[in-house]
């Protein structure tokens, strides 16, 4: 008997029992779905942060920071020492001071924001492509009156009505300890091109940008929250020396972060959320394949006396295993690929409902994107390792899971089968 025989035969045993075989191939369509529709709404969500935080982060720099429990403070004159023991690996290094505090505008509206003192120049040295202006010039020079403001601070709404525009007078609120209100008036010079996504030392789309001689003033200190160096390369082996330089430099009073280190401990964590959400979709589908096994031994059951029949004409064991098998494999490819189908259109759905103002909480961009608050826009990825993976699981767990009742099937005596009622 051909194999071709083998399937066709086995395909016309199934469409004699439609309604058995469709709720069959329907619990595993669910696993295959509830598993696609999960990975690919994840992998859409690694690639969109992935993305945001390439343009957040900047992989050829360092952060600074002073180390908390020692009492330690940075101050903004220490990135003499930064430059001086990185010489060789460090291409330039900014102090930033930062404090929460309000801006008004002329309407006398006001808004909480992130105040951040910087060298304007340096600052664009190691973040060119975020801290670029949309609107105005960022001054290489600046005035200590001079703003430089974030997308969501200029335009909160994305509609259209700005709070502040370039050339107009604001106002900086800081509360000060003991509790009082510091407040000076700055004209705005530039609003920056949206940023989105997260930031750590980078620009951000919520904060506001003074001179570092503005801020030291202002908030009457010298101490600042982090100091960012950027490197000559990205290699690992310049990060490493360099970090080990600054540390050792500052009698291991600082912490000294890696932006790539960063990057692939975020990586690391989706993986692994990838991996803990498939496998909460993939006990549905070993669900089906329990229901595979049950309708399997009903059919073997139902067919004994066919089964003897076909033995008394001279079929062998193995052929009869192969029938039965077949009828799994047909069940898993059918449900497989339908599930991978349905998974796709699920997740397709599920980011136009967030898009629409779902939980994610963003306006409506794209129909088949989801927006985050924060501006992060997620598209289902659906790559050939999930496509081909979801195929073959559904396979290997209908074959895994027929092939118990194959072998029982393969097993009955001619005899003692003719003789089953």
């Amino acid at each position: 008997m051909k194999l071709t025989d083998i399937f066709s035969y086995a395909f016309s045993a199934i469409k004699l029992r439609k309604l058995r075989a469709g709720l069959t191939t329907l619990g595993v369509v669910i696993g295959i779905a509830a598993i696609v529709a999960l990975l690919s709404i994840t992998q859409g969500l690694q690639v969109a942060i992935a993305s945001q935080l390439q343009r957040g982060f900047a992989t050829d720099t360092l952060i600074v920071t002073a180390r908390s429990e020692s009492g330690f403070k940075l101050l903004v004159n220490d990135t003499q020492i930064i430059e001086e023991v990185g010489s060789g690996n460090v291409t330039v290094s900014v102090a930033v001071i930062l404090r929460t505090g309000y801006i008004k505008n002329l309407e006398n509206q006001t808004s909480r924001v992130t105040i951040v003192g910087v060298d304007y120049a340096k600052y664009r040295e190691i973040y060119s492509s975020t801290f670029a202006a949309e609107e105005g010039t960022i001054p290489q020079n600046p005035e200590n009156s001079s703003v430089v403001v974030g997308k969501r601070v200029s335009d909160p709404w994305n509609n259209g009505t700005f709070f502040c525009r370039v050339s107009e007078t604001v106002t900086i609120i800081w509360t000060s300890r003991p509790l009082k209100n510091e407040t000076y008036t700055g004209t705005v010079v530039a609003v920056l091109q949206e940023v989105g996504g997260f930031s750590f030392g980078g620009p951000s789309d919520t904060s506001i940008y003074i001179p570092i001689t503005q801020a030291q003033g202002f908030f009457g200190t010298d101490e600042c929250e982090m100091i960012i160096v950027k490197l000559k390369n990205a290699d690992e082996a310049t990060i490493d020396s360099t970090a080990k330089a600054i540390r050792e430099a500052f009698g291991g009073q600082v912490t000294v972060t890696s932006s790539t280190a960063i990057l692939n401990v975020i990586s690391s964590v989706f993986s692994t959320i990838e991996l803990f959400l498939g496998g909460i979709a993939a006990i549905s589908l070993l669900v089906a394949g329990i229901g595979i096994m049950n309708i399997m031994i009903v059919s073997m059951m139902e067919r004994t006396r066919e089964i003897g029949i076909l033995k008394a004409l001279g079929m062998k064991n193995r052929q009869v295993l192969l029938i039965f098998l077949s009828e799994a494999v047909i069940i898993g490819l059918l449900g497989a690929v339908i599930g991978v189908g349905a998974g796709w259109g699920i997740a397709q759905v599920t980011v136009r409902v967030f898009s629409t103002g779902g939980s994610f909480g963003g306006g409506i961009r794209q129909t088949n994107q989801a927006t985050l608050a924060n501006g992060i826009t997620i598209s289902p990825v659906l790559t050939p390792t999930v496509l081909f993976g979801a195929i073959a699981f559904g396979l290997i767990v209908s074959v895994l899971f027929g092939l118990y009742p194959a072998w029982r099937a393969s097993k009955l005596k001619p005899v003692e089968a003719l003789r089953y009622e």
